[in-house]
């Protein structure tokens, strides 16, 4: 007999975890983040329920009626990462108020029981006692428990990743499925963007609002100019090099300023990847920084997904923000999928 699934996606952004799970065939039918501005893209890229509210003060009673009858509950997300990330390089304490966000979804799991969880993370998060508690939390609950540090782009995303996932599950062993991808077919820049239409610096396509790239000063455009690909801004001429990369300290960041190489998957979107100057996030060969769209494409979101009304035109670094917070999409259709299977087999069994 087939069996109805409900997910819900706590911390559920611009919808990437979602429409990942949606892909893989779950039904996700409510999303919970507080940024308002995620609403749109939200709703209408995966049909799905958007709740405005911290999960701090969500009851466990709300998630139930999102649940209702179903066979088999799923509750998913993401926890804010950047108390856990390394691009936080070391400010944030252990009283980041971001860190009591995993204590709020662990309550949550205590108070709705749901058949599956899933948890994404940054790496570094398996080395915190926050983790540590989740998981302790979880096998209290009678949940058989696995997670591992995750390369996206074994798996198809055409970025280089690495993202803790945590599987749960309270009806018996859950796995994660095979990688799909090695070093010889990995899915590269020019596999995703390599279709796309030329743009200069500070122009957007007018068919896709997304599609534009921020406007470069003077001085980055000669600093592109004589950037290759996979290189640094140590292949310049001298006078260009920015001060801070002349000191002994500024020489550890050589991947600031640079561009992107074809044959290989991306670097690791960040919230920042539309500035030429925050990363290795220089076209391969146009002499811009990556576009707004192309951002997204690199996180596994299809080039008809929708992040801002048809009547307004986007702000480069506030859609860029919420594109670079997201899981990607392909992350979130291998957790679905490893779920899927699972619940075959243990309805086999």
């Amino acid at each position: 007999m087939r069996k109805e699934i409900k997910a819900v996606d706590l911390f559920c952004g611009v919808g990437g975890l979602t429409h990942g799970l949606v892909k893989a065939g779950i039904d996700v039918v409510a999303g919970v983040d507080i940024d308002l501005a995620c609403e749109y893209p939200y709703i209408v890229n995966n049909k799905a329920e958007f709740w405005k509210e911290s999960v701090e003060t969500l009851s466990g009673s709300r998630i139930e009626e999102w649940f209702g009858t179903s066979d088999i509950k799923i509750l998913a997300g993401c926890a804010p990462c950047q108390p856990f990330s390394t691009y936080s390089q070391g400010t944030r304490g252990s009283n980041d108020d971001k860190w009591k966000l995993l204590y709020a979804f662990q309550r949550l799991i205590s108070e709705t029981q749901p058949d599956i969880v899933s948890m994404e993370n940054v790496p570094k998060l398996v080395s915190n006692q926050v983790f540590l508690d989740f998981v302790n939390a979880l096998k209290n609950n009678d949940y058989e428990v696995t997670y591992q540090v995750m390369k996206c782009e074994e798996y198809g995303l055409p970025q280089t990743r690495r993202r803790l996932v945590l599987l749960a599950s309270r009806l018996g062993k859950i796995e994660f499925i095979k990688p799909t991808h090695t070093q010889k077919n990995f899915k590269t820049v020019k596999s995703a963007l390599g279709k796309l239409p030329n743009i200069s610096a500070g122009e957007f396509l007018g068919k896709d609002k997304l599609h534009k790239s921020a406007s470069l000063s003077e001085l980055n455009m000669e600093r592109i100019r004589q950037s290759i690909p996979g290189g640094t801004w140590k292949d310049w001429d001298p006078e260009l090099v920015a001060a801070c990369h002349r000191k002994e300290s500024g020489k550890t960041y050589p991947s600031v300023y640079g561009r992107m190489e074809w044959d290989k998957p991306s670097p690791t979107i960040t919230t920042q990847f539309y500035g030429f100057g925050n990363g290795r996030f220089g076209h391969p060969e146009q002499d811009r920084a990556l576009t707004l769209r192309e951002g997204a494409i690199l996180q596994g979101f299809p080039k008809s997904y929708k992040f801002v009304k048809s009547n307004e035109i986007p702000v480069v670094t506030s859609v860029g923000r919420l594109i670079g917070n997201a899981v990607p999409v392909t992350l979130g259709e291998v957790i679905g999928k490893s779920i899927k299977i699972h619940l075959k087999q243990n309805q086999k069994d």
